[in-house]
């Protein structure tokens, strides 16, 4: 198999987001946009407790993509407009579709900031193209056991199937448009090739851990954490060199003008306009402070 060539490597520095402190590798210094993805925060680990519960976000409003949450470790309650609740465990992914407008809030559960522990997490915005921005807004979550893994021929490399196909796996999540992500745990030395459509821009980003990819460049914690792709070969492979965790993450770009506004991603600014007046006017629905 011919491996992607690599297009841009990043690092993933923090950045204050009001009270939160997280790391935002996308957009970077290095990489700007991989179509579709707008956006990628990686929160935590935090020390949770009842003196210290940064990460309660209350109700707000999305419109005109997909904001995705891969919960690392923790336990966080969704709220949402459509009357969706639902406690996201360790290892658990909520999909929200905002479409034409969702209002959401999400926070440690409320047993969790009394007992403590440790919550860590990636958020990832997800484009619509701009016939699906206005769609009816859509809530999934699925539990961290229900996903198909490929293994590796060595044993030391789990791919958790979560969106798309891997292998003649299948993920549970059902894409607005033809999207992969991959969950990759390896164990040190472990080794295993990705393989990614032609079709689709591709990015890794590294959570935790060492690894090589393609035999060429490496990705360490605190050092170069994520990389993108050119669209000219078949996948890529990867080698452990401690136990290590990393998203992937591919999908067909649309190659549209992005407009975005705060928790808004439209193609105009006039769209933007129409999306503040909009969620102003009660027409996103209504969510109360819990």
């Amino acid at each position: 198999m011919k491996s992607n060539t690599i297009k841009h490597v990043g690092r993933s520095d923090y950045v204050n987001m009001g009270p939160i402190r997280l790391r935002q590798p996308l957009p970077g210094a290095n990489i700007d946009m991989v179509d579709p993805f707008i956006l990628l925060h990686h929160y935590g680990p935090y020390e949770i407790s009842e003196g210290n519960n940064p990460f309660d976000l209350g109700p707000h409003p999305h419109r005109g993509f997909e904001p995705i949450t891969f919960l690392i470790q923790g336990e966080q309650l969704h709220r949402d407009s459509l009357g969706n609740e639902s406690v996201v465990k360790s290892g658990d992914v909520q999909w929200t579709t905002a479409g034409r407008g969702i209002i959401h809030a999400e926070a440690p559960t409320k047993s969790f900031v009394r007992e403590g522990g440790v919550l860590e997490g990636i958020q990832l915005w997800l484009n619509l193209p701009a016939e699906k921005k206005m769609i009816p807004a859509n809530y999934q979550h699925e539990s961290n056991g229900d996903f198909k893994v490929v293994t590796s021929k060595d044993r030391k490399v789990n791919v958790q199937v979560i969106a798309g196909a891997l292998e003649g796996a299948y993920g549970r999540i059902k894409t607005q448009t033809p999207v992969n992500a991959f969950m990759i745990d390896i164990q040190n030395e472990g080794e295993h090739t990705i393989e990614i459509p032609k079709t689709h821009q591709s990015m890794i980003y590294l959570l935790d851990g060492d690894v090589t990819i393609n035999n060429t460049h490496r990705l360490a914690l605190d050092d170069d954490q994520i990389i993108h792709f050119n669209q000219d070969g078949a996948g890529f492979s990867i080698k452990g060199h401690a136990s290590s965790k990393l998203l992937c993450l591919s999908g067909e770009p649309f190659n549209e003008k992005v407009a975005t506004y705060g928790p808004y991603v439209m193609n105009t600014q006039t769209e933007i306009m129409e999306a503040m007046r909009d969620y102003q006017m009660g027409k996103m629905g209504f969510l109360p402070a819990n």
